[in-house]
């Protein structure tokens, strides 16, 4: 089984953010001034507050409004010192509190990540040795009562081996919300 590693999904998602946002933002099929969007330099507040405010509305009914700001706060839009761009219907002062904000979480998210690969790989290792325990025939020689003696032991084996994986499923369930009903 192949498993994506993180930084191959951020690769691919990228290309798919873009294409959902030039196949059908709203700004993208209007004849929409992109010049909206952006402050201008030398722009009075007042003015760009006034346009800032009619870009937000703007994005507000936009299809792909949040594929737009995930790529931007990806491409690192915004500035905490200047407030000059309007993405995805969050001004850049927002997008610079979301990316802090999703900064946090994503940091946790990839500890947690971390923690649930240690946890798979002791899974896949459990059931892989399970399997191969269940798929083993004991040795033949020395007579039946040798033969019964290796079964049981066998089976002792693989019930210890049922056991812990139960143990780390159901651990994992419970932590992920699944519960014992998945």
């Amino acid at each position: 089984m192949h498993r994506m590693t993180s930084t191959q999904a951020r690769r691919m998602r990228r290309p798919v953010l873009q294409a959902a946002i030039d196949a059908g933002a709203k700004c993208v099929q209007a004849d929409t001034n992109p010049d909206l969007f952006f402050r201008a330099d030398g722009q009075p507040p007042a003015t760009w507050q006034a346009q800032r405010a009619e870009a937000i509305r703007f994005c507000h009914g936009c299809p792909v409004r949040v594929a737009c700001e995930e790529l931007a706060l990806r491409d690192g839009d915004g500035n905490p010192r200047v407030d000059d761009l309007v993405r995805g219907g969050r001004s850049g002062y927002e997008l610079v509190a979301l990316r802090e904000l999703q900064a946090q979480r994503l940091t946790a998210a990839v500890t947690a990540d971390e923690a649930s690969d240690q946890e798979w790989k002791q899974l896949t290792g459990l059931a892989v040795e399970l399997g191969s325990e269940a798929r083993r025939i004991p040795a033949r020689s020395g007579g039946m009562p040798h033969q019964a003696v290796l079964q049981r032991q066998q089976n002792q084996r693989i019930a210890e081996l049922a056991a812990q994986l139960a143990v780390v499923r159901t651990a994992r369930r419970a932590r992920t919300g699944w519960e014992v009903a998945a």
